[in-house]
């Protein structure tokens, strides 16, 4: 089982700044990293691939980067209050480790 540690759990951040999530692996995932957005009540939304692959249709405000057991997402200009997950391809488990911004 690989476990999943994300940080911060929550961060608060002014209108123009940017921001940095961390995920961290017990055990070397390559690059098989998601991270996934969401908003309220919606479904999450798939952010990021292979660690550092947009998908498409992602706004360039979102970048990742990472391998093995360290990964980050960093976005700029995060919009009201949204909830972000990180998610290893290797093996895909409910999106249960978050950071609420």
């Amino acid at each position: 089982e690989i476990l999943l540690t994300q940080t911060p759990a929550a961060a608060a951040v002014e209108r123009g700044a940017s921001v940095s999530v961390r995920c961290q692996s017990s055990s070397g995932v390559v690059n098989n990293l998601a991270w996934y957005l969401q908003k309220g009540t919606e479904s999450p939304k798939p952010l990021i691939y292979a660690a550092t692959a947009l998908h498409t249709g992602v706004s360039s405000r979102f970048s990742g980067s990472g391998y093995g057991t360290d990964f980050t997402l960093t976005i700029i200009q995060p919009e009201d209050y949204t909830v972000y997950y990180c998610q290893s391809g290797l093996k895909p488990t409910l999106l249960k480790p978050h950071c609420s911004i």
